[in-house]
């Protein structure tokens, strides 16, 4: 995988993940524009929720994907980051919750880019637990009993190994790959616990 292609797919998710919130903040617009003001309630709620969502999944993306971010140095902003963003994801009454320990700044971003690929394999909400082992290992575990993708862990046990990656949806494997270069990446089921792991 060249730079590009890396870039390409990142934009991609990124905007994938993001025009159908801004899609509704146009609607919104549009019926206020009209001047019925029999459906206030409904567009103040819709500005309201599609705005949320679309700041805390920017604000996660800056910190995963973005250039010389400090706000990776505190480790509070990080997590907090993390969890705004996956409270935007699935079913509020499943939501997905996450115990953030990564003392080591210098994995921080990897640690939110498999915050993201973790969350792409739920079903429905779960605990996401993520820690660094040492200077080298980081180990993310879903919560036990989770409904999982099965079609989307192979796609990613499969992206794990492949040289060229060509879907959107797998832009965060392929960061991961690139900015973990000469480690070991690993999807596994241990005793029914799924782990993903960077050694």
């Amino acid at each position: 995988m060249t730079d590009a292609n890396v870039c390409e797919l990142v934009c991609t998710r990124i905007s994938h993940d993001i025009v159908g919130n801004v899609g509704a903040v146009a609607n919104a617009v549009e019926l206020l524009e009209e001047g019925d003001m029999e459906f206030i309630d409904d567009i103040i709620s819709i500005l309201k929720t599609s705005s949320t969502t679309m700041s805390a999944r920017m604000k996660f993306f800056r910190l995963a994907f973005g250039l010389n971010n400090p706000n990776l140095e505190n480790e509070n902003f990080v997590k907090q980051t993390a969890q705004d963003y996956l409270l935007t994801i699935g079913n509020k009454d499943y939501p997905i919750t996450l115990d953030f320990n990564v003392k080591n700044v210098a994995k921080r971003k990897e640690a939110l880019i498999m915050v993201m690929i973790a969350a792409d394999l739920l079903v429905r909400g779960s605990n996401i637990i993520i820690w660094d082992d040492s200077d080298e290992r980081l180990t993310l575990q879903i919560g036990a009993g989770a409904k999982l993708s099965d079609d989307k862990i192979n796609k990613i046990k499969k992206a794990l190994v492949d040289d060229v990656i060509d879907d959107a949806v797998l832009a965060p494997v392929s960061v991961l790959k690139d900015i973990t270069k000469g480690q070991k990446i690993k999807l596994i089921d241990d005793d029914g616990l799924i782990k993903l792991i960077v050694e």
